[in-house]
């Protein structure tokens, strides 16, 4: 077991979104409920945090790339995104944990793979 020196932010939808999500299926899928869409979540490892105010400083610096991947597994070209995307929003949208601490129960040394160039 390793502590990992990252805190991180468990981001799980609320109801505007998963209506959002709802509106990108088509005839073949069936609509998500709310407790389908929170029965699995998303955990972002950010720097570490000590207080409130580094809470919120690292959701004011990361929502946008936060909200982009959320939004990405809907829509992945972006043509049905909503266009004012802030912080306000994606507060309305996600209900946000912080997580003081990130630990690795594995052996094996952890893979990196960027999702972005």
């Amino acid at each position: 077991m390793k502590l990992i020196n990252r805190s991180g932010l468990a981001v799980l939808p609320r109801q505007p979104f998963v209506d959002w999500a709802n509106q990108q299926q088509d005839e073949l899928n069936q609509a998500m409920t709310l407790a389908d869409h929170r029965a699995e979540g998303s955990v972002y490892l950010t720097q570490e945090f000590q207080c409130e105010e580094d809470i919120a400083q690292q959701l004011a610096q990361h929502y946008e790339a936060i909200f982009t991947n959320e939004l990405a597994a809907w829509d992945e070209f972006g043509d049905n995104w909503p266009e004012n995307r802030t912080l306000e929003l994606f507060l309305q949208w996600f209900d946000v944990s912080p997580q003081v601490m990130a630990v690795d129960l594995l052996q094996a040394p952890l893979l990196l793979a960027p999702l972005t160039e």
